[in-house]
């Protein structure tokens, strides 16, 4: 398993957020974190990716253990996962190559002309031309932006891949789009993609498994085929 998750439970204050969350996710998967509105599932995604407590539990990634972390260890991590937030959250003063640069600069002592080189097959590797490499943020589409926020997050060619509302802002073409990309991206990449989305589409589409949050607990973990026939409730809630 590339992440374990064993009794997770989280507070804020007096407020539990979950309690008692058990789960693992496999190799080469797209696994889902679903939920209602305020269910703490973007919390159980900053949670993986060191930028939230957790106040019981353990959380397992590539072999090391979150809670109480070292330094080098979480440099480690971060080398090994790409992150894409909800708005993409590309820089608008750099131009599209010199966004996918970035983790490629922070991380690598690569010489320039490597580290154009590198991103320039990453953005090729995202179905963009060569043609948009100069263009900045405002010049291309939401979709295209989602693209390139990809590009950068696979720079290192990360193992990991979290995705926090993907399609949000998107139209029903460009999702599908996108969600065509995921597909593609995790076959030809061997990709673990841990993926936060309200986009019944996408869940239908491209989740080989995922959990439900329900009550502060895992109100079901499994695939859509065993979600339809072990609860239609939550089938009912969440995918009509």
């Amino acid at each position: 398993m590339i992440i374990k998750a064993r009794g997770i439970s989280t507070y804020f204050g007096a407020k539990c957020v979950h309690k008692n969350i058990n789960f693992d996710i496999k190799e080469n998967e797209i696994f889902g974190v679903l939920g209602g509105s305020g269910s703490g599932k973007s919390v159980l995604l900053r949670q993986m990716l060191l930028l939230e407590h957790f106040d019981d539990g353990e959380y397992e990634i590539l072999g090391k253990k979150l809670r109480g972390i070292s330094d080098d260890d979480a440099l480690f991590l971060q080398k090994q996962w790409g992150v894409v937030f909800q708005y993409g959250a590309l820089f608008s003063f750099f131009n599209i190559l010199e966004n996918i640069s970035i983790p490629l600069n922070e991380y690598t002592k690569l010489n320039k002309n490597d580290i154009k080189e590198i991103a320039m097959m990453k953005l090729k590797m995202v179905g963009l031309d060569e043609s948009a490499a100069k263009l900045y943020p405002s010049e291309i589409s939401g979709g295209m932006k989602k693209r390139v926020a990809i590009a950068r997050a696979l720079a290192l060619d990360s193992k990991l891949l979290f995705l926090d509302e993907p399609t949000s802002g998107l139209d029903p073409y460009s999702s599908r789009e996108f969600d065509e990309l995921l597909l593609s991206l995790k076959h030809s990449f061997n990709l673990c993609v841990i993926l936060v989305t309200h986009d019944q589409e996408s869940m239908k589409k491209v989740l080989d498994r995922f959990l439900i949050i329900d009550n502060k607990q895992i109100g079901f973990l499994g695939t859509m085929d065993e979600l339809k026939v072990q609860n239609t409730n939550l089938y009912e809630r969440f995918m009509s």
